[in-house]
């Protein structure tokens, strides 16, 4: 059991939890980062052009632009929201978007969005 003073609203608290597992109950400084601001771009490449591929799990919450519509380096081609946010996936390059999911999927990593070609 671990015992913690936690002061909320100038009011002191003493806490106690209990330790599960072998698990470090402290994360050395060096490994502790900052969650990213905006969803990172996952992008593969083959023949058949470049493949979005989702960064984590979410749903797909809105298409912005049209299948077969025309796009631009790092416009916005669709919604994935994870974790109640709201993120915007791009475009990697300059192309015509061919999507592979729909409004309203659900998705895990890596899973293929779209194919700009």
């Amino acid at each position: 059991m671990r015992n913690f003073i936690i002061t909320v609203d100038g009011k002191r608290y003493e806490v106690g939890v209990e330790e599960v597992g072998g698990a470090p109950s402290v994360i050395p400084a060096a490994v502790q980062q900052e969650a990213p601001k905006t969803a990172p771009k996952a992008v593969a490449s083959d023949e058949k052009g470049a493949k979005v591929l989702t960064p984590f799990p979410g749903l797909v919450k809105n298409l912005l632009v049209a299948e077969g519509a025309s796009v631009k380096k790092d416009q916005p081609i669709l919604v994935l929201e994870a974790l109640k946010m709201d993120n915007d996936i791009t475009a990697p390059c300059d192309g015509v978007v061919s999507f592979r999911v729909t409004k309203g999927a659900n998705v895990e990593s890596d899973a293929v969005l779209a194919v700009i070609s």
